[in-house]
């Protein structure tokens, strides 16, 4: 591990009069950090979906291109897990504003550079090196959140936190409709959100800080007299690569299931996500401002519905992550499929499915996030939260991205949605089992 990322040494503990204003400030300053940080990595994560109207209309293929953004996926999907590790014995601080700045870097290289989009490869491997720096974002915030929250406050936390995904993913259109007014070049949908990244990742690295030992402070669970049932001294030790695979990752049957369940949330998720400005612009004929309206709004409307989601299940579900996933999925099927059938001409219709989905479909991210966090312990964390990344994104994005992109070009819109759709019941049934299992589980530990 390179030096820079070393975890920041303890420091002397402040006066027990000091602990309480200093934990609220720097919990405040540190949230905003992560937030802002985290929804910063979107601007330069799926902002190439936008450009690849103009790039079919160079030539290249729907099937090519979504190969080409796959490379994203499939290496965020093995970045996630294997950095996830990293970050667990790194600097938050240092780790999360390094790879914005990094994959910022690979997009304006894409947006400035002629040769950067003259070949599917030549996309490929950008967005494949974009993607590994991408999985630097995710783990680092896990990693801070289980630190500063207890386990008590961490459903609520981590839910406002989530909505991050869609402050950050909503803005990409909106900065390139920005750039196309100034420059009138539809590449500035690669450079401009480029550019707001790197000044985020400055601002981030001002605002976080590593552990609350780093700053003088107690940790939280002494803080917030809140502890796990097996907590103990060892439980801020720092764990070995090893000890995470083998003790908490690899045996633990409900994370499988989740990162399974992943697998098909990803699929409709980035399916729909990916393919909205195409699918929108050829199919339903909407122009530039309203596709990227319609993007933007799915982005957005699901910050209210994470919101309800946390909050149903902590409140009506009784903290059964498996039982809200299975609503929130139905629910997001049944918009996926009037999305599709509803005949063109009703672009009212269209833009309200694209709210639903975007208002459904980010509950369940969350909670498989969320559920990940509580299947560890904290010094295991980002590697849990990367063991399920790595299945949503190896698997389900790059479905979204290659298989659904190459079965509209053979089988038309029709087999592409007949994909999602089955990817939203299979996440049904797997979060079904999620559910089955986590009942289970409780029972036996109240035995």
């Amino acid at each position: 591990m390179l030096n820079i990322f070393r975890p920041a040494a303890h420091r002397p503990r402040v006066d027990d009069a000091h602990v309480d204003p200093l934990y609220r400030r720097l919990r405040w300053q540190i949230f905003l950090g992560i937030f802002f940080g985290y929804a910063a990595y979107y601007l330069v994560r799926k902002n190439f979906a936008l450009a690849m109207p103009y790039l079919v209309e160079q030539g290249f293929s729907r099937g090519d291109l979504g190969f080409a953004l796959s490379g994203i996926s499939i290496a965020y999907g093995f970045s996630k897990f294997i950095m996830g590790s990293v970050s667990d014995r790194s600097n938050p601080r240092v780790f999360l504003p390094a790879g914005l700045i990094l994959a910022a870097v690979v997009m304006l290289i894409m947006g400035f550079v002629p040769w950067a989009t003259s070949s599917i490869m030549i996309m490929f491997v950008l967005l494949f090196v974009c993607g590994w720096f991408q999985g630097m974002g995710w783990p680092p915030c896990g990693r801070t959140m289980v630190h500063w929250w207890s386990h008590k406050e961490r459903g609520s936390i981590v839910s406002v936190w989530n909505c991050a995904h869609n402050v950050g993913g909503g803005l990409p259109p909106l900065l390139f409709l920005l750039g196309m007014a100034w420059f009138n070049d539809w590449k500035a949908a690669l450079y401009m959100p480029a550019f707001g990244a790197i000044l985020v990742a400055v601002i981030a690295f001002m605002l976080m800080r590593d552990t609350p030992q780093s700053c003088g402070l107690p940790p939280i669970e002494a803080y917030k007299n809140d502890y796990p049932p097996d907590y103990n001294e060892q439980y801020e030790e720092e764990l070995t690569a090893k000890q995470i695979f083998m003790q908490y990752i690899l045996p633990n049957k409900l994370l499988w299931y989740i990162a399974l369940a992943n697998v098909f949330v990803y699929l409709l998720r980035y399916g729909i996500l990916d393919w909205s400005p195409t699918y929108l612009k050829e199919v339903k004929h909407f122009t530039l401002d309203k596709s990227s309206w319609a993007y933007f709004l799915y982005e957005y409307a699901g910050i209210p519905g994470t919101l309800l989601c946390g909050w149903m299940s902590d409140k009506v579900f009784k903290g059964n992550r498996g039982a809200t996933g299975v609503f929130f999925m139905v629910l997001v099927t049944i918009a996926t499929v009037v999305y599709w059938l509803n005949p063109v001409g009703n672009p009212g219709v269209d833009m309200a499915c694209m709210i639903v989905i975007g208002f459904l479909i980010y509950g369940p991210v969350m909670l498989i996030g969320l559920h990940a966090l509580e299947l560890a312990p904290k010094k295991a964390a980002g590697t849990a939260a990367g063991f399920t990344g790595l299945f949503g994104y190896l698997g389900g994005s790059v479905a979204a991205s290659a298989i659904v992109g190459y079965t509209v070009d053979y089988f038309g819109w029709n087999g592409g949605f007949a994909i999602m759709i089955g990817g939203g019941v299979l996440a049904v049934f797997l979060l079904i089992l999620t559910m089955l299992s986590e009942n289970k589980h409780k029972r036996q530990l109240k035995a």
